[in-house]
C-alpha cells in the first residue's frame, strides 16, 4: 500500500521542470519506489538545513584538498572539487542488468584488444575496417605482440552511462586507457558519510570498500609478475595534471608508491625506481599517463613524462602496466557500429547496455547518411588527437553545417555521426531547491581471475545548468555520490568466535621497503626549508608591524626612530628582497614604508616575499602528497585559503595583515607539529628534517648578521635584541635564564653557542650532523664524506670561538667584525652543504629521446 508523501517545499515545482526521464519522478509527478526512503528522511530537513549540509561538504572537500585542476585558468587552476548534497540512486534489480551490461563490455574489449595486436582475427574477417583502426594514433603499432601472460589484457575499465528516454541505460564514452574517477568516487563516500550521516545510514545501499580490496588482492596475479610482493608504483603526470589528487589519493589508499617518470629508468630491460639508497626493481605500473607519453624513445619524442625504454621492459616481460600501452585505441568512438557484430562473433551474444546509434564515415552510405542528417546529429572526431570538439548538428549555423561537411568529404574516415541521446536528470540541489539536472555515470570494473569485478554505483556527474546537456568537470559539473540499493538482510550476521587451530599459518607478504624516489626527496627537502621561510619571514613582518604600529600611536607617520629602521634594512636582508629598504631609493621609502611592507608580504611574483614563499611551499607540499595524513592536508588548505582572501582584497589594511599572520604563524608551527608527531621516521622525515634545519641555520646567521653585527646605542640594541630574540621565540626563555637587560654578550651565548637551545645555531648544526649520518651510501670509510666535513668545520669553529671577541666592536666600522666573519663563514658551509647533498641525491638522468621524430600524420 502506497502512502501518502508530501512533497516538501524544496521540491514543489520539481515536477513542472521536468522535460526528460528522471531517476526521481516518475511521469506522474509520483516519487519512484527505490527513491521513497531518502525522500522520507530528506522531507524532515529545512531549506536552511540543506544549505547548511552543502556549505560543510563544500568546506570538508575543499579542506581534504580535493581538487580537479582546471587548465586555462589564469587565476586559479586547481578548482575545489564539488559534490552535490543529493546522490544518483538506483536500485538493486536495475544495478544487477546494468553490472551485467559493463562485465559484458569489459570482456568483449578485452578480446578486441588482445586481438588487434594480436591475430587481428577481425581484420582479416571484416568485422573491423583496416583504416579504422590504422588511421587512429591509439593503435601502437611498436606494441604488436605484447600480451600479459593470462586471458586479460584489459585491466581496468570505464564507461560513461547515461539513462534515455526509454529507461534503459546507454553507454555514452568506453574509457581503457587510463581511466580517472574511482578515487573521486570513493572520497565522495566519504564525504556524505561524514557530513550527512543521516541521510545516508536509513538506506541500504552498497559499499564501495569491496572493489578496492579486490584491487590489491588480485592485481599481481594477474599480471607477468606473480609474486605477493610485487613493487607496485602509479605513474602520474605530475601535480599539474588535472586529476592528480586522484593519483596520490588512490596510490595512498592502496599503498603503492606514487611516482613521476623522471624517478624511473630502465636498465638491462628492467625498470628501477630511484632511491635515495639505489636502484629498487619495479614490478607492476599502474600508469595515469596517456600511452604515447609513456616512451619517448619509441613513442612520443617530446615527452618529458614518461620513462625511456618503457617498451623494452615490457617485451622482456620484466614489468607490467596497467592498463597496457595502446589501449586507447579501444576508446575509437568508430568502433561502436561494429560492437554488436564483434559480440557475436566472440560471444555469440548481443549487447545488454546498448550505444547510441552510431555511423561511421569511412563507409560511403554511413558517410552520405551523416552529410545529409548533420543537422540532427553529434558529429565526433574518431580520435581525440585531432583537436576536434563534438559538434551538435541542430546547433550549428548553415555556414558552419556546410564548413563541417566540407570537413567530412575531404577526411570521412576520421568521422562519425551520433543519434542525439537525451540523458535522464536527476535532483540537484541548486540554491536550497532541488533542480533536475542531466546526470552521466562513470562505473569501473577491475579484472580478476574469476572475471570483472564491478564497483557498485560509480561517479555520477551533473551538468551546471538547465539547459547544458554537457557533462564536464571542465565546464563546472558537479560530482554525486551513488547509492545502489541492496535488500536488508532477513537476520544479523551471526559472529563465532572459535579456539586456535593447528592449521600451518600462511606467511604474510613482505612489506614494500619504505624507499624514497630521489624527486620525492628533494621535494620533502625543499619543503623544510620552505617551510621556515616562511614561518620566519611571517614572524619577521608580525614583529615589524608590531613597532609600526607603535610608530603610528605616537603620532609619526614616517619612520625616524634607529630600532624601526634597523627592523625594515634587516627584512631587507633576511628575506632578500632587494633593494627595499637598503639598496637605491631605501632612504625614502622610510617616509611610507606601508606600501614596501605589504609587497613582501603579498606580492607573490616577488622572490623572497611570503607569499612568494608559501607558493613554493605549496607546491612542494603538493608534489609529494601521498606522504601527509589529512589532517595535515587540512592546515596547509586553511592557509591557503587565508592567503587568497587577502590576496585578493586590493584594498587591503596593515590591520587585517597583521591578524592573518597570526593565523599563518600558528598554522605552519601546527604543521610543523603534526609532522613531529605523526611522520614515520623514514628517509622522508630525515630529508625534511635536513631541509629545515639548514633553511633556519641560514635565517638564524642572516637574523644575526643583521640585528646584531651592526652597533647602535644602548637603547636601539636593546629592542633589535628583544626583536632578535622575539623572531627565534626565545624571550621568554631569555628573561627566565638571564633575569636581566639585554646584553649583547647574553644573547649570543644563546642563540649562538647553546647546544642545548633548539633555536641556536650551535643546535641547527649538531642536527643537521646526526641527520646526514643517517642518509644512505655513506662511504664508511676512514676519510668522512663532503658534506660531514663542512657540518664538522663549521660546527668545531663556532665552539672555539671567544664570545668575547665576537661581541666587541670595531671602533672604525661600528660593526662587530669578528662576529660578522664567524657568520659569513657558517653560512659559506651550510650552503655548500646544501649544494652537496643536491649533487649527491637530487641528480636526475636527462631523458634519452629519439634522434629522430616518427611524424604521424592525423589526415593520412
Amino acid at each position: 500500500m502506497e502512502t501518502d508523501i508530501k512533497h516538501p517545499k524544496f521540491l514543489k515545482h520539481y515536477a513542472r521542470s521536468l522535460f526528460t526521464y528522471d531517476e526521481m519522478m516518475d511521469e506522474r509527478g509520483e516519487i519512484r519506489e527505490h527513491w521513497k526512503p531518502f525522500h522520507n528522511v530528506l522531507k524532515e530537513f529545512s531549506e536552511k538545513d540543506l544549505s547548511k549540509r552543502q556549505k560543510e561538504i563544500n568546506q570538508l572537500l575543499r579542506e581534504n584538498g580535493v581538487t580537479y585542476n582546471v587548465y586555462n585558468r589564469s587565476q586559479e587552476m586547481d578548482r575545489p572539487w564539488e559534490l552535490d548534497l543529493v546522490p544518483l540512486i538506483i536500485q538493486k534489480a536495475d544495478w544487477e542488468i546494468i553490472e551485467k551490461g559493463i562485465q559484458q563490455r569489459a570482456e568483449l574489449l578485452n578480446l578486441i584488444l588482445s586481438d588487434l595486436y594480436g591475430q587481428r582475427m577481425l581484420v582479416k574477417e571484416g568485422l573491423l575496417p583496416i583504416e579504422l583502426v590504422y588511421s587512429h594514433s591509439g593503435f601502437l603499432r611498436q606494441c604488436d605482440g605484447i600480451k600479459f601472460d593470462n586471458k586479460y589484457q584489459l585491466i581496468i575499465y570505464a564507461c560513461d552511462m547515461a539513462r534515455g528516454p526509454d529507461g534503459r541505460m546507454w553507454v555514452i564514452n568506453d574509457r581503457t586507457q587510463a581511466p580517472s574517477g574511482s578515487g573521486y568516487a570513493l572520497e565522495n563516500r566519504a564525504a556524505m558519510l561524514r557530513v550527512a550521516p543521516d541521510l545516508v545510514r536509513p538506506v541500504n545501499i552498497a559499499k564501495l570498500s569491496g572493489y578496492f580490496s579486490h584491487i590489491s588482492d588480485s592485481l599481481p596475479g594477474l599480471l607477468n609478475q606473480h609474486k605477493e610482493d610485487a613493487r607496485v608504483v602509479v605513474l602520474t603526470p605530475g601535480y599539474y595534471n588535472e586529476t592528480y589528487f586522484e593519483h596520490a589519493y588512490l596510490a595512498s589508499q592502496l599503498g603503492y608508491k606514487l611516482v613521476e617518470g623522471s624517478d624511473l629508468m630502465v636498465k638491462n630491460k628492467t625498470v628501477w625506481l630511484k632511491t635515495l639508497s639505489g636502484l629498487e626493481k619495479v614490478d607492476v605500473i599502474i600508469r595515469r599517463l596517456d600511452d604515447s607519453y609513456c616512451d619517448p624513445l619509441e613513442l612520443r619524442p617530446d615527452s618529458q613524462l614518461g620513462v625511456t625504454g618503457l617498451l623494452s621492459a615490457i617485451r622482456a616481460k620484466n614489468v607490467s602496466v596497467v592498463n597496457p600501452l595502446g589501449s586507447s585505441i579501444l576508446e575509437n568512438p568508430g568502433l561502436l557500429p561494429f560492437l554488436p557484430g564483434i559480440a557475436k562473433f566472440f560471444l555469440n551474444e548481443k549487447l545488454i547496455l546498448p550505444s547510441a546509434a552510431t555511423w561511421w564515415c569511412g563507409q560511403k552510405k554511413e558517410m552520405d547518411y551523416v552529410i545529409e542528417n548533420a543537422d540532427k546529429l553529434v558529429i565526433k572526431a574518431i580520435d581525440r588527437g585531432l583537436g576536434f570538439s563534438s559538434y551538435f548538428g541542430d546547433k550549428l549555423s548553415k555556414t558552419e553545417l556546410e564548413q563541417l561537411r566540407t570537413r567530412i568529404r575531404t577526411t570521412p574516415h576520421n568521422f562519425i555521426g551520433q543519434q542525439q541521446v537525451s540523458f535522464s536528470t536527476a535532483p540537484s540541489l541548486v540554491r536550497n531547491h532541488l533542480k533536475p539536472r542531466y546526470t552521466v555515470l562513470r562505473s569501473f570494473a577491475f579484472a580478476g581471475k574469476d572475471g570483472y569485478k564491478v564497483m557498485p554505483g560509480g561517479l555520477s556527474r551533473s551538468s551546471s545548468h538547465k539547459e547544458n546537456s554537457l557533462v564536464s568537470n571542465q565546464l563546472g559539473g558537479r560530482g554525486k555520490d551513488t547509492w545502489v540499493m541492496e535488500d536488508l538482510p532477513k537476520h544479523p550476521p551471526k559472529i563465532i568466535l572459535s579456539p586456535l587451530t593447528n592449521k600451518s599459518i600462511q606467511p604474510l607478504p613482505s612489506r614494500d621497503s619504505s624507499a624514497l624516489s630521489s624527486r620525492s626527496a628533494e621535494s620533502l627537502f625543499w619543503t623544510g626549508r620552505y617551510l621556515q621561510r616562511s614561518l620566519f619571514t611571517a614572524r619577521m613582518l608580525r614583529i615589524i608591524l608590531q613597532n609600526f604600529n607603535q610608530n603610528k600611536l605616537s603620532g609619526k607617520e614616517t619612520v625616524e626612530s634607529d630600532d624601526l629602521k634597523g627592523l625594515l634594512r634587516a627584512l631587507t636582508h633576511i628575506t632578500m628582497t632587494y633593494p627595499g629598504f637598503v639598496g637605491k631609493g631605501g632612504e625614502n621609502k622610510f617616509d611610507c614604508p606601508e606600501r614596501e611592507i605589504i609587497s613582501v608580504a603579498l606580492n607573490a611574483k616577488r622572490p623572497g616575499s611570503l607569499a612568494n614563499n608559501l607558493l613554493y611551499l605549496k607546491n612542494n607540499v603538493f608534489a609529494v602528497r601521498d606522504q601527509w595524513s589529512r589532517d595535515v592536508w587540512r592546515l596547509i588548505e586553511n592557509v591557503e585559503n587565508q592567503w587568497e582572501y587577502i590576496s585578493n582584497n586590493q584594498r587591503i589594511r596593515i590591520r587585517k595583515v597583521q591578524i592573518i599572520l597570526d593565523y599563518i604563524i600558528t598554522t605552519l608551527v601546527a604543521f610543523l607539529g603534526l609532522n613531529a608527531e605523526n611522520m614515520q621516521r623514514d628517509m622522508g622525515w630525515f630529508m625534511m628534517q635536513i631541509g629545515s634545519r639548514l633553511e633556519k641555520g641560514l635565517l638564524n646567521i642572516a637574523s644575526m648578521r643583521a640585528l646584531l653585527v651592526p652597533c647602535y646605542d644602548e637603547q636601539t640594541e636593546s629592542t633589535l635584541n628583544e626583536a632578535l630574540l622575539s623572531l627565534n621565540e626565545g624571550l621568554e626563555s631569555y628573561r627566565s635564564r638571564y633575569k636581566s637587560h639585554f646584553h649583547v654578550p647574553f644573547v649570543l651565548e644563546m642563540l649562538l653557542f647553546d647546544k642545548y637551545y633548539p633555536k641556536s645555531i650551535a643546535y641547527q648544526f649538531e642536527k643537521l650532523g646526526n641527520y646526514i649520518n643517517r642518509l644512505p651510501n655513506k662511504s664508511g670509510g676512514y676519510e668522512m664524506d663532503k658534506e660531514d666535513q663542512l657540518i664538522l668545520d663549521a660546527y668545531t669553529k663556532i665552539r672555539l670561538a671567544k664570545l668575547d671577541d665576537l661581541s666587541k666592536a670595531s671602533d672604525e666600522a661600528f660593526l662587530r667584525t669578528e662576529l660578522d666573519d664567524l657568520l659569513k663563514f657558517a653560512a659559506g658551509r651550510l650552503a655548500d652543504t646544501a649544494n652537496v647533498i643536491t649533487q649527491n641525491y637530487f641528480s636526475h638522468t636527462h631523458i634519452q629521446q629519439q634522434l629522430t621524430e616518427n611524424i604521424i600524420d592525423p589526415e593520412i
